[in-house]
């Protein structure tokens, strides 16, 4: 089993940013990939970034250059940096473990308007 615990979502006016964490516990050895999904309201959950175990990112084009990953294997955490937000990037925002199944978060709401 894989906990996952995310934090830092919140209201920013647009241009601004915000940085989500997703910290791990359990059976964290099982973990392939990390990444974080997004939900906006009457849309289908979307894969925002992504980064294995070895440090490989993968994008959304969406997000490319505002958004980036990044893991510390020391504190088993996840980090999403969200620069430049604009009202599109509003959505509740999943913390996703890819082991033999997925595990997932509870979400955190990234709300960007002015």
């Amino acid at each position: 089993q894989v906990r996952l615990v995310e934090s830092g979502g919140g209201l920013v006016q647009p241009g601004g940013s915000l940085r989500l964490s997703c910290a791990a516990s359990g059976s964290i050895f099982s973990i392939n990939v990390m990444g974080w999904y997004r939900q906006a309201p009457g849309k289908e959950r979307e894969l925002v970034a992504a980064i294995t175990s070895g440090g490989r990112t993968n994008y959304a084009d969406s997000v490319k250059g505002r958004f980036t990953i990044s893991r510390d294997n020391a504190k088993n955490t996840v980090y999403l940096q969200m620069n430049s937000l604009k009202p599109e990037d509003t959505a509740v925002y999943y913390c996703n473990a890819e082991a033999v199944i997925n595990y997932w978060g509870q979400g955190t709401q990234v709300t960007v308007s002015s």
